[in-house]
């Protein structure tokens, strides 16, 4: 009895290997995949694994999350098959994409075949599908985040946590002054600021128990530290961002401070939706007896942006006390695109 089961097993018929394999109708979070199969056994397949990777060149950054799954186990359904809403893909990048046949066993096991070929694609640059997201698709976010923002805390300064290279060099090289940079592509994968605004990163959350900023960092041991009203005062405007998550319990919301009539200002002005900047869910300036007075949403994490140079002379350069927590850096991280509370549906 055993005996002829076990080899009947072992005589089973190898799946079909993936060949030919054809990419197509790419867009942000979605690519259409084709290919050819031996006919041998087709019959005995259940399910397809599909394993997408960045093409790695010496400067790139990996995913940065590592619990972002690359590989996908679909059922197996007709060719050509849409993969959709598992990878954000970036503009501009390059993918090797490879694939295997399976087939699921009584025992919850699959027997799978050989990978096919590994094949490269690259995502289109300016193709529709990867526009950014409009001003309407904007205000969608941020009335999304409005609803979680929570109440609002008091706050005096901006900071900017850095190494102290950085400040070094912003004396030595820079006159003293904070120059700006090009946003990164963190956050919503239809930002319009990604890659494109020129700002310097700040930030204002405080502690609520302390009414100060939090001790740890993940940007440096060294805080510049600026009065608030220096930054944001009735001589700018305010414009929302952004809203994200990244696999973790709590959201960011990135707001760009411009200064009436600069670059960033006309920048945001054409892209992002401005907000009052005396009634707003996120970040507050008001005048109360003659002092600006300033809170911040106390259940999101502000990043926020400011569109010109910052002379170190207007705050202060110190060491700060607690930790560096390098894990909850933001940079280039890309947004968890499950998480309900901060997507918007983008109709194609």
């Amino acid at each position: 009895g055993n005996k002829s089961q076990d080899s009947g097993i072992a005589e089973m018929e190898e799946l079909p290997v993936p060949h030919n394999i054809k990419i197509s109708n790419i867009t942000c979070d979605s690519f259409k995949i084709s290919w050819d199969m031996d006919s041998k056994s087709k019959d005995r397949i259940t399910h397809y694994f599909i394993d997408l990777n960045k093409k790695e060149n010496k400067n790139s950054n990996k995913f940065k999350h590592k619990d972002v799954p690359t590989k996908l186990v679909a059922k197996a359904v007709p060719l050509p098959m849409t993969v959709r809403g598992h990878w954000f893909l970036s503009p501009r990048t390059e993918y090797t994409v490879a694939v295997q046949t399976a087939s699921k066993q009584v025992d919850g096991d699959y027997v799978v075949s050989e990978w096919s070929e590994i094949i490269e694609f690259c995502t289109g640059a300016d193709s529709l599908l990867f526009t950014d997201y409009s001003k309407v698709h904007l205000t969608q976010l941020l009335e999304k985040a409005e609803v979680i923002a929570g109440r609002m805390l008091k706050l005096s300064v901006f900071y900017r946590n850095q190494h102290k290279e950085y400040f070094d060099s912003i004396r030595d090289q820079h006159g003293n002054a904070m120059q700006l940079s090009v946003k990164d592509n963190s956050g919503s994968h239809g930002s319009p600021i990604s890659g494109k605004l020129e700002g310097i990163f700040f930030s204002c959350n405080t502690e609520f128990n302390t009414g100060k900023p939090p001790q740890d960092s993940p940007y440096g041991r060294y805080r510049f530290e600026i009065a608030a009203e220096k930054l944001f005062n009735p001589n700018t405007n305010l414009y929302f961002g952004d809203f994200y998550c990244m696999y973790t319990a709590y959201h960011y919301v990135i707001l760009v401070i411009a200064p009436v009539g600069s670059p960033g200002d006309e920048f945001c002005k054409q892209r992002l939706p401005q907000l009052n900047s005396e009634d707003n869910k996120f970040l507050t300036c008001t005048e109360e007896d003659g002092i600006m007075v300033y809170h911040h949403a106390q259940d999101v994490i502000l990043e926020v942006i400011y569109t010109d140079p910052v002379d170190l002379s207007l705050g202060t350069v110190a060491e700060i006390t607690g930790h560096q927590l390098m894990s909850s850096s933001t940079a280039n991280a890309k947004k968890d695109p499950s998480c309900k509370t901060c997507n918007i549906s983008v109709g194609r």
